[in-house]
């Protein structure tokens, strides 16, 4: 497995210190394959779209680079016990709080660097079983918690205080809470061609960017339709014959705050292909523009 992203924040340019989170380029793992690192039931076995998919544990994708995670969580029908799941088709056999102690260990070795976990779906989820699982987050990460009125926003500053986490929890419970944060929009195409994708990406672009975070997902989507005219393709070949075109197109993103820069770009197939560092190499752009206007105040 490819380290060398795993203290990609740390290791960037003093001169992006300063530069909002909301303007840098992080790569992030799409809802498809956020639960991904956990051993799928046997049931994924008759879903042909998500055969082939790597099941690497949180902490690898972690040190690979992600930093952003879309995590939809529920509670199992008929389970009396107050357990939470991940799930995206079929239920995980981790439990949500398990996988998320895994990533507050892993924050402790790696003190620079900032991760957003984006909650949501709550399937089968009350009041009580809201109220329960938000103590039990801000119990894990403590004083690690991003407040959501946080004015800055730059790694400086998250250093200086402290915080690893932005946690984002589309609920209205949320606004009972000053450490989460509203739900973050997420551009998702429902495409199966890197082309179908990538037009409606830059749709999006051309009618400018959130001020906050927000999320470009890469995902390419095969829906029951696509899978019985296709039924040898898997999410893992689709990618691969889709990777050229979307690896030229990320290419030539640039982040930033100008209204067609992008922020999170979110993939399904972190690991077999080189996203994250792609995504990560963005940032230099960033700092050309900054040098550049440094330069220029001289």
């Amino acid at each position: 497995m490819d380290r060398s992203c795993q203290d990609w924040m740390a290791a960037l340019p003093e001169d992006l210190w300063d530069t909002p989170l909301t303007h840098l380029a992080i790569p992030g793992l799409s809802p498809t394959l956020s639960g991904s690192w956990i051993n799928f039931s046997a049931a994924s076995q008759d879903l042909p779209s998500l055969n082939g998919l790597p099941h690497r544990s949180i902490e690898e994708q972690l040190s690979m680079g992600i930093r952003y995670f879309d995590l939809r969580v529920a509670h199992k029908p008929n389970d009396s016990s107050s357990y939470l799941y991940f799930t995206h088709v079929i239920y995980t056999y981790l439990t949500v709080l398990k996988t998320l102690e895994s990533v507050a260990t892993w924050l402790k070795s790696h003190p620079k660097e900032i991760v957003i976990l984006a909650c949501s779906h709550f399937e089968g989820m009350d009041d009580t079983c809201h109220e329960s699982f938000i103590f039990s987050l801000k119990k894990l990460f403590g004083f690690k918690l991003c407040p959501w009125k946080e004015s800055a926003l730059t790694l400086r500053s998250l250093w200086a205080s402290g915080y690893q986490v932005i946690l984002s929890y589309d609920a209205q419970i949320t606004a009972r809470h000053p450490e989460l944060w509203p739900a973050i929009p997420y551009w998702w195409a429902n495409q199966c061609t890197a082309q179908g994708v990538t037009s409606y990406l830059d749709w999006n672009k051309d009618h400018g960017r959130p001020k906050g975070f927000f999320v470009a997902g890469l995902n390419l989507t095969a829906d029951k339709c696509y899978i019985a005219k296709n039924p040898k393709e898997s999410l893992r070949t689709l990618t691969y014959s889709n990777w050229e075109y979307l690896r030229k197109w990320v290419k030539d993103q640039v982040p930033g705050s100008d209204p067609k820069s992008l922020n999170i770009i979110a993939g399904d197939f972190v690991g077999p292909l080189p996203l994250c560092s792609l995504i990560i190499a963005l940032n230099q752009k960033l700092q050309k523009k900054t040098t550049s206007n440094t330069k220029k105040h001289h």
